[in-house]
């Protein structure tokens, strides 16, 4: 099951989700609508009928209104609400514990491999039980949380598999389940709350009042309607879940490219007292979107699979009685995570990278060029090949430390995002320096001077990664900060009236994350639509990428009709490249994101086709397309030798 089948699936879960919560509704507006009736004396339908509107009209009302506002609150408040609510605490920035510090770099390491934005980072320091969740509307409002329990007793292979499962549920579009999931059960709950409410009212009421006893019937049912209706809920994240769980288990293994990981601590959860459990109150809650069981269920309501089972999916020579086994030996002296790390050979973790010679190049060098194979580049969307994990931590080892610190820091990462976009030629420099003063204050363009003036040496192919990781200290601002920073952005990009690919393509992520960032949703409406009704869209996208990667116009036009081709077999539409450049793309992408998976599909296909018609991609080429593969929510790995080789015959 490629990327695009699995969101297909996700939209079925979703449609499923939205049936089952209506027949919950159905059901419980049945058996209020029949305690009243009860209550009334069982009068005839004419006369029943305006009670039985009126109180259905309530119920309705109270599960509809209140699972709307408790979807709403979660997804103004991002992943980083869900996670606090739980006793959660932001992960900082410069932190010298070498547990975050790991659990920092292998988040890292998998956002830059998968192709998605960094997400926040959270520590339960209160849970003994490993567990981990993803939660978020959006990849740009998303965190990761793990309890202490993880970090302690999970070494980093273990980690790297937790957060791996965790990625594939962001990759996949499960967190925007979830967190329907969460509002759907609190507007079932909701109800049991007002009849009990009710009935507490009522009781007290009857005490003085003998004509009570029709509301208390009625609180009475609301109550058990509403108790019944959570446990539909429970059903409902259980028939929902489990699922999920198995495909993000199979999914971290593809990642990884090795079980040992997340079997390692599965066995973990299995074989400590601790297990995976959760103490925080509003476990419940979040626990269709843990890494493990958070509470104790039988097996008709468990949101997750068997633990055995899932362990013996992962490492088939796996036997049970081997829990019982680590139990005994665990009882005395637990795991360490860090300590199982150094018994292999892992310096303590302060994640200090050594720095490798690619890291800075002279200006002029030439870039180096891979191949690229349309059909292969589209199997790895949403699917990091074997090398991608391995290649983001070269990436990550070949940024000069000292960048990686001020992207991480909230009161340096500013400055040093402007310095990516200051300019090599000096009157420009000097136009963006005072456009800079003047929005920002003269202390913060004086940094952007000094950042550009140290980043002209860093390898063109370290600056979107360097820009991925700072994202996190950047949303960490209110939203009137954010938008001046995106119209700074923007003013720093057009201040040559010359854009390069590099500027359009790290203006155009930052201006998309941080516009989720802050409203939750990407800066267009997505329109719905087809390949078929958007020829003339297609063809300015094609045009510019052709435009783009061939200064020759014969070579540029043959470039564009192989990416018709591909994508539009037997349509001809005229090669009219328009004069703004990218920026006319910005048009097009509430129609390309509009579209169904497997057109998507074919869509990057026919982009790959274009930029790679030579045989070849070169960086700022690759870099397009991951910016093109982002703005339509189908997350691209970096591309790295054998992901985009040819797929054998045979």
């Amino acid at each position: 099951m490629n990327f695009f089948e699995r969101q297909a699936e996700v939209r079925k879960a979703s449609a499923k989700l939205v049936w089952l919560f209506v027949l919950a509704v159905i059901g419980i507006v049945a058996v209020i609508d029949l305690a009243v009736w009860w209550a009334i004396g069982f009068p005839t339908l004419d006369v029943a009928i305006g009670p039985l509107a009126i109180v259905t009209v309530l119920t309705v009302v109270t599960i509809g209104l209140t699972s709307w506002i408790r979807t709403l609150m979660l997804r103004r408040g991002g992943g980083g609400k869900v996670a606090a609510s739980l006793g959660g605490v932001a992960v900082p920035e410069d932190t010298a514990d070498p547990g975050l510090r790991r659990y920092r770099n292998v988040v890292e390491e998998i956002a830059i491999a998968s192709g998605m934005p960094v997400p926040e980072l959270y520590l339960l320091p209160h849970e003994a039980g490993i567990n981990a969740f993803a939660a978020g509307w959006a990849p740009g409002n998303a965190a990761i949380a793990v309890t202490q329990g993880a970090l302690d007793r999970l070494n980093r292979d273990e980690l790297q598999g937790v957060i791996a499962h965790e990625f594939s549920h962001v990759v996949n579009g499960d967190m925007r389940l979830n967190i329907r999931l969460i509002g759907v059960l609190a507007g079932i709950v909701g109800l049991a709350v007002v009849g009990r409410v009710l009935l507490s009212g009522s009781g007290s009421r009857n005490r003085k009042n003998n004509n009570a006893g029709p509301l208390i019937i009625v609180a009475l049912a609301a109550m058990i309607a509403g108790y019944i209706g959570v446990v539909c809920g429970r059903l409902i994240k259980a028939a929902v879940s489990r699922q999920r769980e198995y495909l993000a288990d199979a999914s971290a293994v593809q990642f990884t490219r090795q079980t040992d990981g997340i079997a390692g601590a599965l066995k973990k959860i299995g074989g400590l007292q601790a297990g995976s459990t959760l103490r925080a109150g509003k476990a419940e809650d979040v626990s269709h979107m843990l890494f493990g069981e958070g509470r104790k269920f039988s097996s008709l309501f468990a949101t997750h699979p068997p633990l055995a089972k899932r362990i013996r999916l992962l490492d088939p020579a796996f036997d049970p009685a081997e829990l019982e086994q680590l139990s005994h030996r665990w009882a005395a002296a637990p795991p360490s995570g860090l300590h199982e790390d150094q018994a292999r050979g892992l310096a303590p973790v302060s994640e200090q990278h050594p720095q490798a010679p690619r890291s800075l190049q002279p200006p002029g060098r030439q870039q180096p060029m891979v191949q690229a194979q349309p059909r292969a580049v589209v199997a790895n969307v949403g699917d990091p090949g074997s090398g991608s994990f391995a290649h983001a931590g070269t990436i990550l080892r070949d940024i000069p430390e000292d960048f990686l610190i001020r992207a991480r820091r909230a009161d340096t990462v500013v400055p040093l995002v402007f310095g990516l976009l200051i300019s090599a030629d000096n009157d420009t420099r000097v136009r963006q320096y005072h456009a800079l003063a003047a929005r920002h204050g003269q202390p913060v363009a004086d940094a952007a001077w000094n950042e550009g003036s140290a980043l002209t040496a860093l390898d063109p192919a370290l600056r979107l990664p360097l820009s991925e990781i700072a994202f996190p200290a950047l949303r960490h601002r209110t939203s009137e900060e954010l938008t001046a920073i995106g119209a700074s952005i923007t003013e720093l990009v057009k201040a040559d009236g010359n854009t390069s690919i590099f500027e359009y393509c790290l203006s155009t992520l930052l201006h998309r994350d941080l516009h989720e960032a802050i409203h939750n949703n990407p800066p267009w409406r997505a329109r719905h639509t087809s390949l078929h009704r958007s020829h003339g869209v297609v063809a300015t996208l094609f045009a510019v990428l052709a435009r783009v990667g061939h200064r020759e116009p014969g070579a540029a036009e043959a470039a564009f009709r192989t990416g018709l081709a591909t994508t539009l077999p037997g349509v001809q539409l005229p090669y009219h490249p328009p004069p703004q450049g990218p920026f006319a793309l910005g048009a097009a992408w509430p129609v390309l994101d509009g579209l169904p998976g497997h057109d998507k599909a074919k869509l990057i296909e026919g982009v790959v086709a274009v930029i790679g018609s030579d045989g070849a991609m070169t960086v700022e080429e690759s870099e397009l397309l991951r910016t093109v593969c982002a703005v339509l929510h189908c997350p691209l790995p970096p591309l790295v030798g054998s992901q985009t080789a040819a797929p054998r015959s045979g």
